[in-house]
Formats: structure tokens, C-alpha cells, sequence
């Protein structure tokens, strides 16, 4: 007999709350996941969950979706976008309009 599939909670980052994440998603297999895009279950999680998301949310989606898409990926370098966020306020007279910029950034994180 092959090996046992691989569970949700045996990927890198993927802690009781985030498994309670795909399950609002409707996520409940590795395979599942694989063909999912993290923008996309970040921005429904938002949706379902009612309430604005961290971006690290979004960091953690892409490491998983990553790890589910290439299964080497749990013992060798897991590949892992850093989001980086800017926030700028602008000023017109008495009013302020602040926006956020956010940037993808790769890197790989090495686990052993």
C-alpha cells in the first residue's frame, strides 16, 4: 500500500485556525486546495467570515496552495510571497484619504 494522502493540517503554517479557514472555504483535501487561488480564497474569506482579514492570511494561502501544488515542497524549500504594505496618507485641507498598497515579494523558506 502507497503512502497516506497528505491532510491539511500536515502543511507548513496550517494551524487549527486556518484549518477552520478552509473550512469556511469549503476546503477539505489537499487536492482541493491545489486548485485553488489564494487571492481569490482570501478575498471570500473576507466575504464569509464578515470582517476584514489580516494580510498575512493571504501570505499563509500562498504557502499552502504552493505546498498542496508540489509535494516536494514540505521536506526542501517551500516557495513563500511576502507581502509587503505601505500605507500612505494624503491631506486636502481638513480631509485625509489614506490608501494601502500592497507588493508580492518572493523568497523561499528553508524547512527541514
Amino acid at each position: 500500500m502507497g503512502a497516506q494522502a497528505r491532510q491539511l493540517a500536515d502543511l507548513i503554517s496550517v494551524g487549527p485556525s486556518m484549518l477552520r479557514d478552509f473550512e469556511l472555504l469549503g476546503i477539505r483535501s489537499v487536492a482541493q486546495l491545489a486548485k485553488r487561488d489564494p487571492k481569490r480564497m482570501y478575498e471570500k474569506l473576507g466575504r464569509v467570515a464578515r470582517q476584514h482579514q489580516d494580510i498575512c492570511v493571504l501570505d499563509v494561502f500562498c504557502a499552502a496552495v504552493a505546498q498542496a501544488r508540489n509535494p516536494a515542497a514540505k521536506s526542501r524549500e517551500v516557495p513563500v510571497v511576502v507581502l509587503e504594505q505601505e500605507e500612505k496618507e494624503m491631506k486636502y485641507g481638513r480631509f485625509s484619504l489614506r490608501t494601502t498598497n500592497v507588493t508580492r515579494r518572493p523568497l523561499f523558506a528553508f524547512v527541514e
